[in-house]
């Protein structure tokens, strides 16, 4: 007879504060117990659970060792960009998929872009994740722990986290539940608390769940991926677009700014000769027209699999001036770390192409 496999593991940072003190008092200890585990996990940030002994009682630390783990992240890969702000990292989770953060300093601040999903199941054809297609969500501890992570490398420079934004790997919406408690553990003002207007969720366009989030009033700044100003045009380069056609998308997204009276950021990735010609500008002033938004133009950062090439200079700013005479505030935002494959899913691309079998050659 095979015996029995042990229970898996409970990673301790899957669970928020909450949660956490639920487990604890079901072994008979207390909030003060659940807020000293908490504090050791983020604001020591411990990276094991040896290092609890003299933190915590040790009947409690011993009850850890047996039914939880503290799940962090190995490095699989990193790069530098030769601009010197720009630190990309290929992480390696427990089952071997790998996950892309990046860390981006700039003066006085830093930001980490990270991934809420293995691979994506959008399917936009400019982005390297999402010609993978979707391996599997992450959990709320594999999204946090890449904070973690960054926090850690910035530590040793003396350098503290500001922003967030998820942007990285995957739809952030698709992954809901997962990725909103994580925003809980990130914001909790007795661990890492990071300021909810610091935490950017950027969405293709799930109606769905940008209704929820405006109903669950989550503190998170929102961001929606464009690209496309017509259903044609957008469906092109953003295949959920004929899920959620645009007038379903412009409806949700007014009725999240309505109801949380905040500005949504839109994102227009310009792709020379397809999407950065005045009437097109014309045709997103017209859609975005009276309402509380700004758009981010992004020149396109090319991939392997995408043919296309980043809009000119002259082209962004003639795309600017259109929208501006619609009163809508544009900002480019920087590319960086072009020379590392620092564009979502490309350095994973890059490092795990060669693993893959050629094509057949005739």
């Amino acid at each position: 007879m095979q015996p029995a496999s042990s229970p898996a593991l409970l990673n301790l940072y899957d669970l928020p504060r909450t949660a956490l003190g639920e487990l604890l008092a079901g072994w008979g200890f207390s909030a003060f117990h659940r807020d000293a585990l908490w504090e050791a996990l983020y604001r020591q940030q411990v990276e094991s659970l040896d290092a609890l002994e003299g933190l915590l009682r040790p009947e409690l630390v011993r009850l850890l060792r047996e039914r939880t783990c503290l799940r962090r992240l190995a490095v699989h890969h990193e790069a530098f960009s030769s601009d010197g702000y720009t630190h990309k990292l290929l992480l390696r989770l427990h089952d071997g998929q790998t996950i892309e953060t990046v860390l981006m300093r700039f003066k006085g601040r830093a930001t980490v872009c990270i991934s809420t999903q293995a691979g994506c199941a959008m399917g936009c054809v400019f982005c390297a994740t999402g010609q993978m297609g979707l391996v599997r969500h992450l959990s709320p501890g594999e999204i946090v722990a890449q904070v973690l992570h960054v926090t850690g490398v910035l530590r040793q420079s003396g350098e503290s986290l500001r922003n967030i934004v998820l942007m990285g790997m995957g739809e952030p919406l698709h992954n809901y539940d997962g990725t909103m408690e994580a925003v809980d553990i990130l914001v909790d003002q007795l661990g890492l608390a990071i300021g909810p207007r610091f935490i950017t969720l950027s969405t293709v366009g799930v109606v769905p769940g940008i209704r929820r989030l405006a109903d669950e009033d989550r503190p998170v700044q929102l961001a929606v991926s464009l690209h496309g100003a017509t259903d044609a045009e957008r469906a092109a380069l953003v295949p959920v677009g004929k899920r959620w056609p645009l007038d379903e998308l412009m409806e949700a997204c007014r009725y999240y700014s309505e109801k949380r009276k905040r500005r949504i950021f839109f994102e227009w990735t310009l792709i020379a000769g397809k999407n950065d010609t005045p009437e097109q500008a014309h045709t997103l002033g017209q859609l975005l027209k009276g309402m509380d938004a700004h758009i981010n133009v992004i020149p396109l950062n090319p991939t392997v699999g995408y043919g296309g090439t980043p809009s000119a200079p002259e082209a962004v700013r003639a795309f600017q001036d259109v929208l501006a005479s619609y009163g809508l505030p544009s900002t480019v935002r920087q590319r960086r770390g072009i020379d590392i494959d620092a564009g979502c899913g490309q350095l994973k691309a890059a490092v795990e192409r060669p693993r893959r079998s050629p094509p057949a050659t005739s």
